[in-house]
């Protein structure tokens, strides 16, 4: 769950193995974890650990939107235009007495910190920092070595970024979009981006347990679940034994329901391990027997629903998947015409607005994204925690060996009219499978999808079946077997089946396994 440590890039051989020459990559959607952050809640402050750290410079340097006069002497009632204010952010505490005093980091010299103080769950400069190299791998893979992105960019209608309303989720986002696009590629008078989100309530870029309710009731099962297996365990001893001292002493044994909760415990564990010395528990924390038990009692805690329970996975994450998928199934849909060398160079080159809809898609999101994408799709097995900056690439390929025949093309210049502005227009993306006329089945011959997480390439349990993945790698799967995948756990309408079942049993009556 800490820093991540990124894989060596691609070797000339590795990339013609991932990318085959007979694929012809057409869509790119990433979910990236948020960079390094501080913990959410202040813990520990009992070993000397600081309540407040010092690693959030961005807070020198804020920007707010203003309206006023659009000049001196201006009417104040007439002619308002937009300006922006610049400042800094100084946070305040409670002191002796419940006097407010400013908050501080660690002491320097005796000389305390008084700016760049992070909040809780705030991203820090070290977050930023493997954010933005996060955007610089992608494109050395994408524009340096496969040409699927352009080099530089007059507008950013290919893309298609989100992020949730958690602002680490934002910034990061933004991180790896700099990375990505550094100022020097794009034109002088580039607008400004478009960067989709969500109110809480209808939020399923992260599995939304404070809006829905069925799902909050499986959750809190599953996590019962694990307190019962795993508080009196041998595991749970060796961590009360280490760390049992640290605790506080009107909650002094480590358990998955504690106080604070193991995951908690979890989160401060790794949170001071991404960053300086200042900032760090005494060396028990750190003992790796300790850690590995951590990490894998939170992740069963955390993620075994998704595994076991279709219920779980439909109301956790379907709808993102089921959003996914209907993206790639509305670019196959399209079916946009394999580029010949030439008129690909000048595509790439010149970043003209076309017919190909959304290219690239950049979502800023949180580790329970990710694991919990991984685990629906049973590919989440032995897997830790994520890291931060962690991040999924779902990408779609035509083979150009067996591709269906190219039809009219769309006239729609942009992803933003077909897929905002045409919500409500039915979509073979959200037709279940069953449910597909044999035109519908005919227009996805011939794509593949394939998985990377952290770079690695991920296999789907449910691809490795015979003529669900391309002949000779398993992790090419065709996107109709994907998609039928997908569609078992996909809400047909997510708000009121929260509000379903919410006094029925949380556990299946039989297994349901994942990625089938």
């Amino acid at each position: 769950m800490t820093t991540l440590q990124p894989r060596p890039p691609y070797s000339d051989a590795e990339l013609l193995e991932l990318y085959p020459p007979r694929l012809h990559l057409q869509q790119v959607q990433i979910l990236l974890r948020h960079g390094e952050r501080t913990p959410i809640n202040a813990r520990f402050t009992n070993t000397g650990l600081p309540a407040h750290w010092p690693y959030c410079n961005a807070v020198r340097h804020l920007r707010s939107a203003v309206l006023g006069p659009s000049g001196p002497g201006a009417d104040p009632d007439v002619n308002h235009t937009f300006t922006d204010v610049q400042w800094r952010r100084r946070l305040e505490t409670f002191g002796a007495d419940d006097a407010a005093v400013p908050a501080t980091g660690p002491n320097s010299d005796n000389n305390p910190t008084l700016d760049g103080i992070c909040d809780f769950g705030m991203l820090t400069d070290r977050g930023r920092e493997t954010t933005y190299a996060l955007g610089t791998r992608l494109r050395k893979l994408y524009v340096d070595h496969l040409g699927f992105l352009p080099a530089s960019i007059n507008n950013a209608d290919f893309l298609y970024l989100r992020a949730t309303p958690i602002p680490r989720a934002l910034e990061s986002m933004q991180q790896a979009f700099l990375g990505l696009y550094p100022p020097h590629t794009r034109a002088a008078d580039f607008p400004p981006l478009t960067i989709v989100s969500r109110t809480p309530a209808d939020e399923t870029l992260f599995p939304n347990d404070s809006n829905c309710r069925r799902f909050a009731a499986l959750s809190r099962a599953f996590a019962n679940r694990a307190a019962e297996r795993w508080n009196d365990s041998p595991e749970m001893a060796y961590l009360t034994k280490k760390l049992g001292k640290y605790m506080p002493e009107d909650s002094p044994r480590v358990a998955v329901d504690g106080k604070p909760r193991l995951s908690g415990l979890m989160d401060t564990v790794n949170s001071t391990l991404a960053h300086g010395p200042a900032t760090r528990l005494p060396k028990d924390f750190y003992d790796p027997k300790a850690r590995s038990i951590m990490d894998k009692i939170a992740v069963e805690e955390w993620y075994a629903g998704y595994k076991e329970s279709e219920e779980y996975r439909t109301l956790a994450i379907g709808a993102l998947l089921g959003d996914v998928v209907s993206r790639m199934v509305s670019s196959a849909e399209r079916s946009v015409p394999l580029p010949d060398e030439a008129s690909s160079s000048r595509r790439m080159s010149d970043n003209e607005d076309d017919d190909d809809g959304f290219r690239f898609g950049l979502s800023g999101c949180h580790d329970t994204t990710l694991a919990g994408v991984l685990a629906s799709l049973g590919a989440y097995n032995d897997k830790a925690w994520p890291p931060f900056t962690s991040h999924i690439a779902i990408e779609l390929f035509r083979d150009a060996e067996n591709a269906p025949p190219s039809s009219s093309l769309s006239s729609s210049s942009s992803w933003w009219p077909s897929f905002l502005r045409t919500a409500s227009t039915p979509s073979i993306g959200r037709t279940p499978t069953p449910s597909l006329t044999d035109k519908q089945k005919v227009s996805m011959q011939g794509y593949f999808v394939r998985l990377r997480y952290n770079d690695e390439p991920v296999t789907v349990p449910g691809c490795k079946l015979p003529g669900n993945h391309l002949a000779g790698d398993e992790s090419f799967c065709t996107l109709a077997a994907f998609k039928a995948i997908v569609d078992k756990f996909t809400p047909r309408d997510w708000k009121q089946q929260c509000r379903m079942n919410t006094k029925a049993p949380a556990f299946p009556q039989k297994p349901e396994p994942a990625g089938f």
